[in-house]
């Protein structure tokens, strides 16, 4: 019985402490919102925002080649030539290595 009061006066000499951490392992690890799931979800909206920005950049490159293709009828034939290789009947075509890449 000693034990038992002894114990029950240290839990209420240190309530408070006890109170705050029982707080802080709901908020960082147990909780639905918890600091761990935040911080996961901070980091896939980061890699999301780098996602559309470089699709974004993409996407305003082909546009403007597209634009490009659609006022110049010189373009496509830049296009045919140096993407698919294309030539007319009476040329020959080198190709290197270094320029596949």
């Amino acid at each position: 019985m000693d034990n038992l009061v002894l114990f029950w006066r240290r839990i209420c000499r240190h309530k408070y402490l006890i109170t705050l951490l029982i707080f802080g392992v709901i908020i960082i690890f147990l909780d639905e919102n918890s600091l761990i799931r935040r911080l996961k979800l901070y980091h896939e909206t980061n890699e999301l925002r780098s996602e559309i920005d470089k699709y974004r950049t993409e996407f305003e490159n082909s546009t403007r080649r597209l634009n490009e293709l659609a006022v110049d009828s010189g373009a496509i034939e830049k296009v045919a030539r140096e993407r698919y290789f294309m030539k007319k009947p009476n040329e020959d075509i080198y190709v290197f290595e270094e320029d596949l890449e």
